[in-house]
């Protein structure tokens, strides 16, 4: 059989650097509608994105053609130069070094769109850094608490 079939879905978080939070209502759906191009242009498909003023939440449905390191320079890239050419924050905007990328089965999917659509909701009730060392603890991940997004200082 010459044909490649795959069913790969991987939420992602990733956050302002040292989690400002300046991501601003009145141009976040913009955003999201950018990044939402950047990941059909590299033909994956987005499934939910949705975030708070400090970080974003994405659920794509991946094709193995381009790996997840790669999609995410070219989403953090691409949506930063739009950020500033638009000139959207009082000065330079950057993302955060690094990312979260979490895989789960299409079984699952209702239960993350849900998720990620109710961010208001749950930060209500967590930090960012709360929520954030609860997925690499549900997911078993080592980490070192020095590498967590880092804070304003």
């Amino acid at each position: 059989m010459a044909n490649t079939y795959t069913q790969i879905h991987i939420h992602f978080v990733f956050a302002v650097k040292f989690r400002n939070g300046i991501i601003q209502n009145h141009w976040k759906d913009n955003l999201y509608k950018y990044i939402t191009g950047i990941v059909q242009n590299n033909n994956h498909k987005l499934l939910a994105i949705n975030g708070m003023p400090d970080h974003i939440h994405i659920l794509i449905g991946i094709r193995p053609s381009q790996s997840i390191s790669d999609l995410m320079k070219d989403v953090k890239q691409g949506s930063s130069l739009w950020i500033n050419e638009n000139k959207l924050t009082n000065g330079h905007f950057e993302w955060q070094e690094g990312y979260g990328a979490f895989s789960y089965s299409k079984s699952q999917l209702n239960t993350v769109i849900e998720y990620i659509q109710n961010q208001e909701i749950h930060h209500k009730k967590r930090t960012f850094r709360e929520e954030y060392i609860e997925f690499l603890d549900k997911f078993e991940i080592d980490y070192d608490e020095k590498f967590i997004f880092k804070d304003l200082v």
